[in-house]
């Protein structure tokens, strides 16, 4: 698709504001309208050859679901249907939710898991974010002292999250661009 998809699972509805966030400085020009991962399906995600996917941190390093406490479906329930597939082509850029001081012990781990699961069909995963800025002790989704995405704190520093998005999106856009170029026309 020649837009960019903008994929989120969220509980409480801070990952859907940071989704559409996101949207309004990308511009519908752009980007689709952000889309709660509970109510979309595989075909509509993997028909955008470049994608921003947005999770809450549930769980102790879970991917966010049922399971873990959430209300409705979420990731959890959404990526066993990815099994298998792949996702060689797709560009991903991923961002996250955390609690740096109640859950310094996990800080955004959530996010590893889609790292995991699209790195490893085959997905070229792009705007990983630096550590600096953030007091935490440990975090599945740090990778070479990077978070494998944008990582925001909405409890301990919701002032900063308009100009992390502004700063990675200015570093995002022009590799996912790309991808939008290379599409076949729908």
């Amino acid at each position: 698709m020649s837009k960019i998809g903008i994929f989120f699972g969220t509980d409480t509805g801070s990952t859907r504001l940071v989704a559409k966030s996101i949207f309004k400085q990308l511009g519908e020009n752009f980007a689709d309208k952000p889309k709660n991962i509970n109510r979309t399906s595989p075909a509509e995600l993997l028909q955008y050859d470049a994608l921003i996917l947005g999770t809450p941190s549930y769980g102790i390093g879970e991917l966010p679901g049922l399971s873990t406490g959430c209300l409705e479906r979420n990731w959890q329930e959404f990526v066993p249907y990815l099994d298998g597939m792949d996702l060689s082509g797709k560009r991903v850029a991923l961002f996250g939710l955390g609690n740096q001081e109640r859950y310094a012990d996990r800080f955004a781990s959530s996010m590893i898991h889609l790292y995991r699961l699209f790195y490893g069909q085959g997905a070229n995963i792009i705007g990983q974010w630096s550590t600096e800025g953030y007091k935490f002790e440990n975090s599945d989704a740090v990778i070479d002292n990077r978070f494998v995405g944008l990582v925001l704190d909405q409890r301990t520093q919701p002032y900063l999250t308009d100009e992390r998005i502004k700063i990675w999106l200015a570093q995002i856009t022009p590799q996912l661009l790309p991808a939008l170029a290379e599409a076949p026309p729908v």
